[in-house]
């Protein structure tokens, strides 16, 4: 899963971004509306957790944006908590709204809770070389073998599948499960490769490409 925070107040929005990262969700930040709209049209989030009064771009236009290209969720968090104010924000487009102050088990429920409702076409089960991944129950079972997998290693092999034995990019599998805050050089792919086939067992299930990829 990967969501776009959108919070002007930065301390806030740091501290938001930092606390998701701890629940291994891959957080993007933005600090106006702007940002938020130009980071939307080159990565598409499952979740936008979206700010009403910000600058540059006010949040009600970020959400009427993001609404009519199609965008994932989106949870509006703000100070505004009267009954009026909600109504206006779901009918603006939002599908869920949280008001400030907030609990942050809540907030990370209610982003999960928007991420299965994703309106994405996800593959019920998938298939290949022996492996079954279930997304919906989040299990893999490799040759009759259930298969214990964290987060992040559940998340490349679900992309490998999906890609069916093509050829997936590093960068491509960092910017789906990671986000910019893990860094292109940090090596955490490839630790993340190897604990995966360790964990798949033999035969080796994930060949690497050099320089280009991985497919299975």
């Amino acid at each position: 899963m990967r969501v776009l925070v959108v919070e002007d107040e930065e301390r806030l929005a740091d501290a938001i971004a930092q606390g998701l990262r701890l629940h291994a969700i891959a957080v993007d930040v933005a600090y106006d509306g702007q940002d938020a709209l130009e980071m939307a049209a080159y990565v598409d989030y499952d979740v936008v957790v979206l700010d009403r009064d910000l600058p540059e771009v006010h949040g009600d236009d970020v959400c009427r944006t993001l609404r009519a290209k199609g965008a994932g969720r989106v949870l509006m968090l703000t100070a505004a908590g009267q009954i009026r104010d909600r109504v206006d924000g779901l009918s603006l487009g939002a599908d869920d709204y949280l008001v400030k102050p907030f609990a942050f088990t809540e907030l990370v429920a209610r982003i999960r809770a928007l991420a299965r409702r994703s309106p994405r076409a996800v593959a019920p089960l998938l298939e290949r070389a022996g492996i079954r991944l279930d997304p919906g129950r989040r299990t893999v079972i490799r040759d009759g073998r259930q298969v214990a997998l964290n987060r992040k290693e559940f998340d490349v092999l679900r992309e490998l599948l999906c890609a069916g034995g093509d050829l997936v990019s590093s960068g491509e599998l960092r910017k789906s499960v990671w986000d910019e805050y893990a860094g292109a050089g940090t090596g955490v792919l490839r630790v993340t490769i190897t604990s995966l086939r360790r964990k798949l067992g033999a035969p080796v299930a994930i060949e690497n490409v050099p320089g280009k990829g991985y497919r299975l």
